[in-house]
């Protein structure tokens, strides 16, 4: 499992720090970057979920006790946030940022390390993980930004939001197109193909390029809390509900991943329209993405040991 982890790590630290570097040295126009993100949200990756979950054999796959999973750990880590908001001693904007850190995810970074882990399976696992995990944290988080934030959504929003997000819309259609014994035509099924393979390097362009360190020179104390509940009651949280609901190899294994990924760069984008802490958010993002490359091999090992995962 260590070699497996650290290999499937190694092309993210690659591509996320070449992504840095040509953000930097502004060897693309400033206009690029907002671009791909774009099109990776919009095409590429909802290209890779829909083609991997309607090519994949999900009849293997513990759909149920997988989303069961995530969605029920995501809630408890969600509750003890909101518990311990008095003792942390920030603003309401500030916290917002905090609850992201804790909870939202790098859709990227955990479809790479899954992929490079499981391949195909690997894939599919992953799309699942995010059809439980997207609308479960936009909800939470859109919710604690009209608490704590200005954001003023009305419920007819907060629907509206999930049932047009391209990640949810196209995992839930590959899901279907599958159960429902339907095949790709032989001109589209390589086409999907090609595009979701796309995805996975330019998304990781992006997350380096979008690194601003800035933040968490200033903001120390929420940065920690946030990535405390990231990288230790998440996982904690997940190993127990999954003990719970029987989840095992590597379903279990891929839930694990997800849970300890580094809140994405997207976090930001809602936290400046949403009239959340920007900075602080981009601090966050920045800090748990370094992070993550010790943080992730290090709960995968460290579980391996107690619990079968592979």
């Amino acid at each position: 499992m260590t070699g497996a982890v650290l290999l499937a790590l190694l092309p993210i630290v690659i591509l996320t720090a070449l992504g840095l570097t040509l953000r930097r040295r502004r060897f693309l126009t400033e206009s690029f970057w907002p671009q791909a993100e774009r099109l990776g949200y919009f095409v590429l990756l909802p290209s890779l979920f829909f083609h991997s979950l309607a090519t994949a054999r999900v009849e293997a796959v513990p759909v149920g006790a997988l989303a069961l999973t995530l969605i029920l750990s995501t809630l408890v880590v969600a509750a003890l946030v909101v518990a311990l908001r008095p003792v942390m001693r920030i603003d309401g904007p500030a916290f917002t940022s905090v609850f992201q850190g804790s909870v939202r995810f790098n859709n990227y970074v955990g479809v790479t390390l899954a992929a490079g882990l499981f391949g195909a399976q690997g894939i599919a696992l992953a799309a699942i993980c995010n059809a439980a995990i997207v609308p479960t944290v936009n909800v939470l988080c859109v919710l604690v930004f009209a608490r704590h934030g200005a954001a003023r959504l009305t419920p007819r929003g907060i629907v509206r939001q999930l049932a047009t997000n391209p990640l949810i819309v196209s995992s839930l259609a590959g899901l279907a197109f599958r159960l429902l014994g339907w095949g790709l035509p032989p001109g589209l099924e390589p086409a999907l193909r090609t595009l979701g393979a796309a995805s996975l390097p330019i998304g990781l362009l992006c997350v380096g390029a979008a690194l601003e360190f800035e933040g968490a020179r200033a903001w120390l104390r929420p940065v920690v809390s946030a990535s405390a509940m990231k990288f230790l009651a998440m996982p904690a949280a997940t190993l127990l509900v999954a003990s719970l609901l029987g989840l095992h190899g590597p379903a279990l294994t891929t839930a694990l991943l997800f849970q300890v990924l580094p809140t994405a760069s997207s976090a930001y984008i809602l936290a400046r329209q949403l009239g959340g802490d920007a900075p602080l958010m981009a601090g966050i993002t920045a800090v748990q993405t370094v992070l993550a490359l010790v943080a992730m091999p290090l709960v995968l090992i460290g579980l391996s040991a107690f619990v079968p995962m592979g």
